[in-house]
């Protein structure tokens, strides 16, 4: 990995490319193993260090310490780490957090709920008051400035067509 590392950083390109070094050997051959590869890998070239399998804030704390790069945290759900908070990582250190699965299993939580609902009642109306609204979406995704944007680039008319009446069904 240290080679791949140096092979990255070596044919970086792009100043603003960030080389981000995942190490996993926490999980097997401890914390200090995990320390000593993210120096190795940081040496390398690395950007930053993605330490998985961490045991405890103290030892999100000992790798940010150990590097003189950011430290990114997988806060996945039924991962090795308890869910620590925004506020516990950056404490310890952490500069960057990611939820990987968070919102795919919050939304495939609720549409089973949503499916279970429509088996049991044969609608989904008692889960309506859950769901996104289509007001709150349009606001979220800014669709009317997306649809001043489209329109200032689709701006033609799609002309009338005098279909054949023999061709009618085609």
């Amino acid at each position: 990995m240290v080679k791949r590392i140096a092979a990255a950083a070596d044919a970086r390109r792009d100043p603003n490319f960030l080389i981000m070094a995942r190490t996993d050997v926490r999980a097997v051959e401890g914390l200090d193993a995990a320390i000593n590869r993210a120096k190795a890998l940081v040496d390398a070239g690395a950007d930053s260090i993605f330490p998985e399998a961490m045991k405890d804030i103290s030892e999100f704390e000992a790798v940010s310490k150990a590097v003189d790069v950011p430290v990114l945290a997988n806060m996945t759900e039924f991962g090795k780490s308890e869910l620590f908070t925004r506020r516990q990582l950056a404490d310890a250190g952490v500069a960057m957090v990611i939820y990987p699965v968070t919102l795919l299993r919050s939304a495939m939580g609720e549409a089973e709920r949503t499916l279970d609902a429509i088996k049991a009642d044969g609608t989904q109306e008692s889960r309506v008051d859950s769901m996104l609204t289509r007001a709150r979406l349009y606001e979220l995704v800014d669709y009317e400035a997306y649809n001043r944007f489209d329109n200032g680039i689709f701006n033609f008319q799609v002309p009338d067509l005098d279909i054949d009446s023999n061709n009618a069904n085609l």
